[in-house]
């Protein structure tokens, strides 16, 4: 099998493409290797959305997974550790290079891939699972993501992607302060993407995640007196010991209800999107 060349995309802009890897370069090379969370990023008291995403992909030996947008490489190694065999993907060749030394570090074996989300260089019909963190809101052509995670996942195959929802004006305070530690182009997602991804999945799914329990944001900046340029609050989050909580489980508890009222979820700051490709398209993608 070959991997088909994607048509020109009015939205697609690789002038995006080049600075997101300038940023995430710069990133890769700042970040001790460390000082990287792997265990706490999927199993501390705050990993909300990688514990529920947990849930559902179930046992993962065996399994092929794509890592779409990697990062630092956590979650690659996380889930390379759950017998999964991975293949880790970004736009950054040092984030790529950071992840695989990562996996040296706890005894797994990841495979790297340098490329951007919209044009994967890779088989079609090949992995049980893609997973994308905090990538979308990163990708300018958003259609042609989801066209190449269709592409790439066997027939029944699953995807999950979490990413940060544009509707809470707190939080778009926080963007605008936090004008150093994210890039220019990023744009948070809306629900528009449910519609998108049904396009060409089944099941499409959302869970929302961090409403009344964002007030763990609002104690950085007012209490322990941390900018948001000073540190990323998404990954300080996973760093924080249980029992320092106890003030924040009773909103984490209230969070199970207010994520299920339709208008009041809208103001979470993350959303996980899944689905699933169906069972009888993998001949339309060889």
């Amino acid at each position: 099998m070959s991997t088909p060349e994607m048509p020109a995309s009015e939205s697609y802009d690789p002038r995006i493409l080049e600075r997101e890897k300038r940023f995430h370069d710069r990133w890769a090379l700042d970040t001790p290797l460390e000082q990287i969370p792997v265990l706490e990023f999927f199993e501390s008291p705050v990993a909300l959305e990688n514990r529920f995403i947990i849930q559902q992909l179930g046992p993962l030996a065996g399994k092929k997974l794509l890592d779409l947008g990697v990062g630092w490489g956590e979650s690659a190694v996380y889930l390379a550790r759950m017998g999964a065999e991975v293949t880790a993907v970004d736009v950054s060749p040092e984030m790529v290079d950071l992840t695989l030394r990562l996996g040296r570090r706890y005894g797994v074996t990841i495979k790297g891939v340098v490329s951007g989300g919209e044009d994967l260089p890779v088989e079609s019909n090949t992995y049980d699972f893609v997973y994308s963190a905090n990538t979308l809101h990163h990708v300018s052509d958003r259609k042609r993501f989801f066209e190449q995670i269709h592409r790439v996942l066997k027939p029944g195959g699953k995807f999950f992607t979490i990413d940060p929802l544009v509707y809470n004006p707190i939080i778009g305070v926080y963007r605008r302060m936090a004008t150093e530690v994210r890039t220019v182009d990023e744009s948070p997602v809306s629900f528009g993407m449910l519609r998108l991804a049904r396009r060409y999945f089944v099941n499409v799914r959302h869970r929302e995640f961090w409403v009344a329990s964002l007030a763990l944001f609002l104690k950085y900046y007012l209490i322990d007196g941390v900018h948001p340029n000073a540190d990323r609050y998404w990954k300080r989050i996973h760093k924080e010991p249980a029992a320092a909580l106890w003030w924040w489980y009773p909103l984490r508890s209230l969070d199970t209800v207010l994520s299920r009222i339709p208008l009041i979820r809208a103001l979470a700051w993350n959303m996980v999107i899944f689905g699933e490709k169906g069972a009888a398209e993998g001949a339309a993608d060889l």
